[in-house]
């Protein structure tokens, strides 16, 4: 099954042509990276799979025909490059709520939260308001948030940006625990060591335009 299938999506912003005519298949259970410099139309591409812009030309299918939106929502998580918390609420609740919006029971939604704090190293500040916490802590928060309704596909824009090398290596751990589980992560960068640490497949996009994918491995 293919989780994702892109034909030939187009994206105008004004005069500005930010993604032109992309095309890209995401084989179910890998991790698939898109690489690209600042600007070369990485998070819009994402926005458009995951339905918060529409594509002014072209397709997206998810998880084997599922339209984008509500009815492929339940099953997608998607990791935005600006971040989406509510500063003045406690760490736990804020991760619950999103469980909650997810559709999960509010025991379940904490229970949940809370083995994701622990897994991140955060189980200690579970009490404390989000913005008592540094940038690259809220990020993690911002993560756990978007895997708490345990997701079949998990798109990532730019997810390590804001965090030091040891808490970096901490999410692409998990990440790769993610592929473990079975599930498929689009994993947004633009440093080519980052996605030759953790992706099988990569896309790698420029000035809005593809460049190249495939396997890692073939690439080389």
């Amino acid at each position: 099954m293919l989780a994702v299938r892109v034909e030939g999506i187009t994206k105008r912003f004004g005069n500005h042509v930010a993604v032109d005519d992309v095309s890209f298949e995401v084989p179910a259970g890998v991790i698939y990276g898109v690489l690209g410099p600042n600007g070369a139309g990485k998070s819009t591409t994402l926005r458009m799979i995951n339905d918060i812009i529409a594509p002014d030309a072209g397709h997206v299918e998810l998880l084997g025909g599922l339209a984008p939106g509500a009815e492929s929502a339940p099953h997608v998580g998607f990791l935005p490059e600006e971040r989406g918390l509510y500063p003045k609420m406690p760490v736990l609740e804020m991760i619950a709520f999103m469980g909650e919006l997810r559709g999960l029971t509010g025991r379940d939604a904490r229970a949940r939260g809370e083995a994701w704090l622990e897994r991140l190293g955060l189980g200690q500040w579970r009490k404390n308001k989000v913005q008592d916490l540094s940038k690259g802590m809220q990020q993690k928060v911002q993560f756990a948030a978007t895997m708490i309704h345990e997701p079949e596909l998990v798109i990532l824009d730019e997810p390590t940006s804001g965090l030091d090398p040891i808490n970096a290596d901490v999410l692409r751990d998990v990440v790769r625990e993610q592929k473990a589980a079975g599930r498929t992560v689009l994993f947004s960068t633009h440093l080519m060591e980052q996605a030759e640490q953790i992706c099988e497949h990569i896309f790698i996009i420029a000035r809005g335009k593809k460049v190249l994918d495939g396997r890692l491995a073939d690439l080389k």
